[in-house]
């Protein structure tokens, strides 16, 4: 338990320490952090803006992927933008209340991404094992409906250990971490956090099990169903469906749950930073090459809507020299 002797003066603002203190070392921080952002920011956009242009594209699939990237970038600008503010500001200071709302997006957008990576396993399990019936188990409705039941659940993993710490109060300002997290959060508190921090801790195991058992499951029955094809060929190439898929699972889970490994108490907190590090700004990165890389349909409708810039960018082009030569 936290000592009540602690100073109680009113804490009203939190330091963030950020990722080094090196000025030198912070100049390529921003540089890494802003690269990474801008293309990871391009690269969800481009995929969104294909899935809704080409029609070829209009399945269940690819709305979920749609939603997943919208997520993407809805993490990463969650947590970038403000630590890029802070090293060229200058400025480490944030209110009590700003750190709360970013740790509410925060952990909002990353338990969402985990329900719906579960969602889109089982649309892959579907369409796999069930491929007949494709269409008319994942329609438009029951995409929407999963959509609307990822963002619940993000929710309700969120408001309850959050609405316990709006009432805490604090002592110290200092946050050993780049953006605002729980946990260094919580440390900064004068009252007792035992049972908001079990409670958050039961929280997100909660949400890496349940989600993580919908993913291992519907692999199981898709590892089942391929087993059973007659040729090398067939079952190579409905796998190769699945390896985007798989690829993006072992990252965002490998990630999260190598934060909860916890090495040495002397290096843990270096190694959160970096682990989360890569959960907000490489990973959303990485993720639409990874999913474009293997997707034919996609990298065909890109190829597609390019060749049509071009060509329109021609159009205006002559267009505009025929007006300045008359």
């Amino acid at each position: 338990m936290k000592s009540v002797m602690r100073n109680h003066s009113a804490v009203t603002m939190f330091f963030i320490l950020g990722l080094t203190r090196d000025p030198q070392l912070e100049i390529l921080v921003f540089t890494f952090l802003f690269i990474t952002y801008t293309f990871c920011v391009l690269g969800n956009l481009t995929i969104i803006s294909l899935i809704f242009i080409d029609s070829h594209l209009k399945t269940a699939m690819y709305f979920l992927l749609q939603n997943f990237s919208f997520l993407e970038i809805s993490l990463t600008m969650a947590c970038v933008p403000a630590y890029l503010y802070i090293i060229s500001s200058g400025n480490k200071v944030v209110t009590i209340k700003a750190c709360f709302i970013q740790v509410f997006f925060v952990i909002l957008f990353g338990a969402t991404e985990f329900f719906l990576l579960a969602v889109m396993s089982y649309d892959r399990c579907v369409a796999i094992c069930k491929p007949l019936h494709y269409v008319t188990i994942m329609n438009s409705r029951v995409c929407r409906n999963l959509i609307l039941c990822c963002w619940t659940s993000g929710l309700l993993i969120i408001i309850p250990p959050l609405g316990l710490s709006l009432n805490l109060e604090f002592c110290d300002s200092v946050i050993d971490h780049f953006v605002c997290d729980a946990s260094p959060i919580l440390k900064n508190s004068c009252t007792d956090t035992w049972f908001i921090e079990q409670l958050a801790i039961l929280c997100a195991v909660l949400t890496l099990i349940v989600t993580l058992m919908c993913v291992v499951l519907s692999y199981m029955y898709i590892i089942r169903t391929v087993l059973r094809l007659p040729s090398s060929q067939q079952r190579k190439k409905v796998f190769s469906t699945c390896s985007s898929h798989m690829i993006v699972v072992s990252i965002s889970y490998g990630s999260c749950i190598f934060m909860y490994i916890n090495p040495s108490a002397k290096n843990v907190i270096s190694i959160n930073k970096a682990v989360f590090l890569l959960i907000v700004s490489v990973a959303p990165l990485l993720n639409p090459f990874i999913y474009t890389q293997r997707n034919k349909q996609v990298k065909q409708s890109f190829h597609d809507i390019l060749k049509r810039l071009v060509f329109l960018s021609k159009k205006y082009y002559i267009f505009i020299l025929e007006i300045t030569l008359k």
